[in-house]
């Protein structure tokens, strides 16, 4: 399996977007998530995008926790971008509306692929096998409107008001075990609705239960909810420490856990809950 050498990883959970024709808020940006996604694509008019870009090259923030939304390939914007891109040093960009592995490979940099094309779905594990396809993003509305609907979400008065339609979940679900397949990064989609907060820490709940890294947001009000969604609770550090000794002192074979059976593929569980508590910070001390 192709891997890029050293590839950049998420240092958090909370990605937020912040438009490149905004320079002022870049910083802030920065200041309040872990990973800020400067977006040359939908975020700015396009008759924004040439200043856009000029406010990208002239106001360097910290290249390790940016990431640039280039457009399309195959558009006029997607050229002007990369050049522009390669005028800084942010080393990480989005490619927006990835649809195959030839506009991965072209940027000939570290690249996000964000899946929301019913293209891009269906090409989905041929992207992430791209050797410089670092990590897997999927997107519900630019989808729904490429199958000539209108909703990704259910609406008032349906059963499952507020919640994903059947099609843009396969797609989430999708992108989730190509990411794994190919041992790239995955990042859950934006929650358009700022006021919906039990929403928003519902999916953040599901993100975490089925190993996503991070979670992208359009409001710094989102991120700690994010944030506190990945964090996991003592009992759950504890609960892992416990499984990961018990494993050592068992040599690596099936044992029991309180009263749970404990064998690989719990074990893995345990260490991924141990990975998350340290990108956190939010290791409490061993207890006897």
């Amino acid at each position: 399996m192709m891997q890029f050498a050293n590839a950049w990883t998420p240092p958090g959970p909370a990605m937020l977007f912040c438009p490149a024709d905004r320079p002022e808020r870049y910083q802030k940006a920065l200041d309040r998530a872990d990973v800020v996604i400067l977006d040359l694509e939908d975020a700015v008019a396009p008759e924004r995008r040439v200043a856009a870009r000029e406010a990208l090259v002239a106001n360097p923030i910290d290249p390790d926790r940016t990431i640039v939304r280039i457009n399309p390939a195959g558009t006029g914007d997607y050229r002007r971008d990369l050049t522009a891109v390669l005028d800084t040093n942010y080393r990480v960009v989005m490619q927006a509306k990835a649809e195959d592995v030839d506009s991965i490979i072209d940027t000939a940099l570290q690249t996000v692929a964000l899946i929301e094309t019913p293209l891009g779905a269906t090409r989905v594990n041929e992207i992430a096998a791209a050797v410089n396809c670092i990590g897997l993003m999927w997107g519900a509305e630019d989808l729904v409107a490429g199958l000539g609907g209108k909703s990704s979400r259910f609406g008032p008065g349906e059963e499952r008001a507020g919640q994903y339609r059947d099609v843009a979940r396969w797609v989430r679900s999708t992108v989730r075990i190509a990411a794994a397949a190919h041992q790239k990064f995955a990042v859950d989609s934006v929650h358009l609705d700022i006021d919906d907060v039990s929403g928003l820490v519902a999916e953040v709940r599901d993100a975490v239960a089925l190993g996503y890294t991070a979670t992208a947001c359009i409001h710094p009000s989102q991120v700690e909810h994010i944030r506190a969604g990945y964090r996991p609770s003592d009992d759950e550090v504890l609960w892992a420490r416990r499984v990961v000794d018990g494993s050592t002192e068992h040599a690596g074979g099936v044992f029991t856990l309180d009263g749970q059976m404990i064998d690989g593929p719990v074990l893995r569980q345990a260490e991924a809950v141990l990975t998350r508590a340290g990108a956190s910070g939010d290791l409490p001390e061993h207890s006897a």
